[in-house]
Order: structure tokens, then C-alpha cells, then sequence
């Protein structure tokens, strides 16, 4: 049921992640009229809007937000144009939710939010893997201590990717997509993770090109300390045959693995009880309910946000934590050593580039 007058919505960038964007919208049709998409290829804007009750194409953004005035934009671009955009349509009293990466620096993050304003509009990003009922079901479990501490944990994308995927001009360089896996793939899984487990503090890494002609790595392993103690191996790759997402929680008192490769149901997860426990009832592992991660799942609390004027998540702080680790990622596998949260301000060449300065980028050929 409708809460009040239906949001206005529209996208920029009708390519093939807008069509994840037009099912959440059209799972929330009581609440959301899609009234506009634009694309500077005019032929992808029209058949985006031919799936809609209404929308008008547009090859101009300036255009449609003059004319529209829609109340929230996706922004379905690559990361190159994420700032612009996105302060475009804030200053147009727009709300923003954009797809992954953010953009393609910590400097350019925190460019966009300094255009917000308080009580909106606000800019949120779109990380689809951390909605669901399994993820909320294993921070309830942690938080009631039905799992115990959490210790050991391996955060796994590996993904195959060929010559073709990286024909696209803007992927693989760092002036156009900002970074490699660990940015435009393992992004979400690392995000989910730190949703799980809460705040990193420490991270040593490596990076390589071991297949791809690219300018960035096709491949990232890391190691990771968590502010509660727990530690953590991460691995980014577009190398593998044998795609999986995969995220394995050790905890005092069970594992909880999730095993996926897109999107993750109640069937994805499965926890393990330590020998020490004296039961063998699980019923407890399992949701209430079985929703899984999507775009749609992922708007649902934005649209909350928005209809009560607050901060929504996957924005501010907690949308900028793992693009931060992602620098500290980065910019650790460039100098050998452990970069630490909190370090990497606006004095640090990975501030402003994941790439850090030229000669490091040198030293990683």
C-alpha cells in the first residue's frame, strides 16, 4: 500500500545494470513512479522507458531534472561520471542512489557527500549483497551471542572475466573505473562482509596483472584484522573458471558460510554447530522469513529513508568504509606495508587516486 504521494523516480544510464534498478522500482509500484531514464545513446533510453507505464527518454540529464523534477535518480553509469552526475542532481533536491563503485576515490566520495545536505537529499549506493534475510538473521544471531565471537573469517570473488568484458574502453583503467576487482567485483562481498562483522582496523595486501592487457590488477589477496580481534583473508579475482562468491564466519560457537555467486536466498546459507555445543537443533540458524538480496530488497529501506527525511544506509560513513578499505587495500600492496583505517587522508596520494602516485603504479607493473 502507498504511503502518501508515490516517489518520482528516474535513471541516467539505461545500459544492462538499469534493468536491476527498473525491477526494484517495479516491486515497489505502489510507492514509486518511474517518469524518466536518460542515456546519450537515445535508443537505450526508449526501450528503457517502453518497459514502464509512462517514462519519457532523454539523451540530456540537465534535461530531464529541469523538466522532471523527479524526487530520487539512479545512476547506472560507469564510475567516471559518478560526481558530476551525482552532484547534479543533489543540487536539483534530488536523492541519489548509485550504483557500485561509489566512484573511483576516497577524494571523489567525499566530494559527492559534501554536496548533501541535511535531512536530504542525501547520496545512497547500491550494495545489493548486504540485503536479504540471511545477513540480517546472522547479525541478530551475533548480536544475541546465539554465535558467540566471531575469530576467523574468508571473504572470497572469484569471478572469471575475458578479453571481451575488458574491450569496453573504461574498464581496466584507472582514470575511467578507478580500480580492478577489488573495486568494480569483490566490492560487494567485502561490503557484506564488513556488514557482518562490523569495522576493519588493519590490512596487508598484494596486488597483480597476471592475465589481462589492463592498466589495473585482475587478481587481490589481503589480510585483515577487525577492530574486535577477529582476522580475515580476502581474494579478488576475474581469473577463475569456477565463479563463486563465497563468505565463511568462524565463531565460538558455529561457522556460517554463504555460498553464491549473484544474489543469495536462505538456501545460500549454512551453519555449522561447534562439537561443544549440546544440541543439534539449528531451527534457530533459520530466518523467519526468506528474502533475498536484490535490488529490490536493497531499496526498500532507502525508500524508508526518504519518506522519513534521514540519512539512509549504504551512505555516509557507512557507505564510504569499504571504498576506504579498497584504498588501504591498494595502496598497502603498493608500499608492502599494513595501512591502518583512519590513515589515508587528504595528505595521501591514495586519497586521491587508488592507483596512488605514477611511480607507484610503476612499481606494480
Amino acid at each position: 500500500m502507498a504511503h502518501g504521494k508515490r516517489l518520482r523516480v528516474a535513471v541516467v544510464g539505461a545500459g544492462a545494470i538499469a534493468d536491476s534498478h527498473l525491477a526494484a522500482y517495479q516491486a515497489h509500484r505502489d510507492d514509486v513512479d518511474i517518469v524518466a531514464a536518460a542515456d546519450v545513446d537515445e535508443a537505450r533510453a526508449v526501450a528503457f522507458c517502453a518497459a514502464t507505464e509512462h517514462a519519457k527518454p532523454y539523451r540530456d540529464l540537465d534535461a530531464m531534472l529541469a523538466e522532471q523534477e523527479p524526487d530520487l535518480v539512479s545512476i547506472c553509469t560507469p564510475p567516471g561520471l559518478h560526481v558530476e552526475q551525482t552532484k547534479k542532481v543533489l543540487a536539483g533536491g534530488a536523492w541519489v542512489w548509485c550504483e557500485k563503485p561509489p566512484c573511483r576515490s576516497l577524494a571523489e566520495y567525499d566530494e559527492m557527500t559534501a554536496a548533501e545536505r541535511e535531512g536530504g537529499p542525501y547520496a545512497a549506493f547500491v550494495y545489493q549483497q548486504r540485503s536479504g534475510s540471511g545477513a540480517a538473521h546472522f547479525r541478530t544471531l551475533l548480536a544475541e551471542g546465539e554465535l558467540g565471537r566471531p575469530l576467523v573469517a574468508h571473504c572470497q570473488t572469484t569471478w572469471y572475466r575475458d578479453a571481451a568484458y575488458y574491450a569496453v574502453p573504461w574498464r581496466g583503467r584507472w582514470d575511467t573505473e578507478g580500480g580492478g576487482p577489488a573495486m568494480g567485483h569483490g566490492i560487494h562481498q567485502m561490503d557484506l562482509l564488513f556488514h557482518l562483522l562490523g569495522e576493519w582496523a588493519e590490512v596487508r595486501a598484494m596486488t597483480a596483472r597476471l592475465v589481462h592487457d589492463v592498466e589495473t590488477e585482475d587478481v587481490s589477496t589481503a589480510l585483515v584484522r577487525f577492530e574486535s580481534g577477529a582476522l580475515a583473508t580476502v581474494v579478488n579475482s576475474v581469473l577463475s573458471p569456477d565463479e563463486v562468491s563465497r563468505i565463511r564466519i568462524d565463531c565460538e560457537h558455529a561457522t556460517a558460510e554463504l555460498t553464491h555467486l549473484y544474489g543469495h536466498g536462505n538456501k545460500n546459507w549454512r551453519y555449522t554447530p561447534a562439537p561443544h555445543l549440546k544440541t543439534d537443533d539449528t531451527r534457530r540458524y533459520t530466518p523467519p522469513d526468506d528474502v533475498g538480496s536484490s535490488h529490490a530488497a536493497a531499496f526498500t529501506p532507502i525508500l524508508a529513508a526518504h519518506r522519513a527525511g534521514r540519512r539512509p544506509p549504504c551512505s555516509g560513513d557507512d557507505g564510504r568504509r569499504v571504498l576506504e578499505f579498497v584504498a588501504a587495500l591498494y595502496k598497502s600492496a603498493s608500499t608492502g606495508l599494513g595501512v591502518r583505517r583512519g590513515e589515508i587522508g587528504p595528505g595521501d596520494a591514495f586519497y586521491w587516486s587508488m592507483a596512488g602516485s605514477p611511480a607507484a603504479e610503476t612499481a606494480r607493473r
